[in-house]
């Protein structure tokens, strides 16, 4: 009988203690997708993309179900949005100003964090707040729809999978 160790997510797992881990073919192992983030803690029973979906459950302003609307019934019709241009420097500047990293640099719990946010933004009485927080949900919406058509591939890890909970949180209230 083997005794194999595994070391993933710089946490050591000795041969019964795979449980929530699978093994290819090859006997490598892979981490179930559960979509958990890396800065969850090992007790946190549901994923931080549930987040997005909580965040959907509330008041939704209208421009963030516009924007949602959008995004969805192009990636219904094509299967993929089509190639969207990157976003300009002003567009970076306006995500600067709010301390906003770019989509394919930002984690779930950044974009959930950032949601919430442009939320009560949206819904503020001060029209200059307003604005640019709808601004930023059609910046989003352009960074996505740029890393979904251009096939954006994660390869550093997990940690930089913001672009998943902003997905998560259009379908959540799109209507389509």
């Amino acid at each position: 009988m083997k005794f194999y160790d595994y070391i993933v997510n710089n946490k050591l797992y000795g041969d019964g203690e795979i449980s929530n881990l699978l093994l290819n073919e090859n006997n490598k192992v892979f981490i179930e997708s559960t979509n958990l983030s890396s800065l969850s803690g090992d007790d946190d029973k549901f994923s931080s993309l549930s987040m997005s979906a909580m965040l959907a459950r509330g008041e939704v302003p209208a421009s963030h179900r516009r924007t949602a609307d959008n995004y969805m019934v192009i990636k219904k019709i094509y299967g993929s949005p089509v190639v969207q241009p990157r976003i300009n420097n002003k567009e970076k500047s306006l995500l600067a100003k709010y301390d906003f990293n770019p989509l394919e640099y930002s984690t779930i719990k950044q974009i959930n964090e950032e949601l919430s946010f442009l939320k009560r933004w949206s819904l503020s009485l001060e029209k200059n707040l307003k604005t640019e927080a709808d601004e930023i949900i059609q910046i989003r919406a352009k960074e996505l729809k740029f890393l979904v058509a251009s096939r954006y591939v994660n390869i550093t890890n997990e940690i930089y999978s913001g672009y998943k909970a902003l997905e998560r949180y259009f379908e959540e209230i799109s209507k389509y």
